[in-house]
């Protein structure tokens, strides 16, 4: 029993750090991409090219829009969509970890769901394992 339980322990511990190190991995490549990706348009532009091809690939220039609210404007920019007639783009929503931890308050105070919210959320519990750096002491 003992012996499958620090297998499955001992894998489970593999398996995380694994996980550790390619997202590590993966956040390095993408800086990368976004350096070598910045560099080449730079490139392309500076020799007055559109596009091109290389080993059966094709590299184009693109231009891509980003807009995000002011920070501390966010509510101002709603009342201006609101009023200008984009109110459709507005759209109320509650973080999900915002959610549950209400839930889970509720639950803990009435020991059910208040009438009406039952058939709104699911609710559902999921058991793991956690795992955190251990005293020195071993069993």
């Amino acid at each position: 029993m003992m012996d499958g339980l620090f297998t499955l322990a001992d894998r489970l511990v593999e398996l995380r750090d694994r996980k550790d190190a390619l997202q590590d991995e993966l956040k390095a490549i993408n800086a990368e991409i976004k350096e070598i990706d910045r560099e080449l348009a730079g490139m392309m532009l500076a020799e007055e090219l559109q596009n091109f091809v290389r080993n059966g690939k094709m590299f184009y220039l693109r231009t891509e829009t980003y807009v995000s609210a002011v920070a501390d404007r966010k509510p101002d920019l709603i009342d201006w969509l609101k009023e200008n007639g984009l109110g459709e783009l507005v759209q109320e929503t509650v973080h999900p970890r915002t959610l549950t931890a209400t839930v889970k308050e509720l639950l803990e105070e009435e020991g059910e769901l208040p009438d009406g919210l039952e058939d709104l959320v699911n609710v559902y519990e999921e058991t793991t394992v956690g795992l955190r750096k251990a005293t020195s002491r071993r069993r």
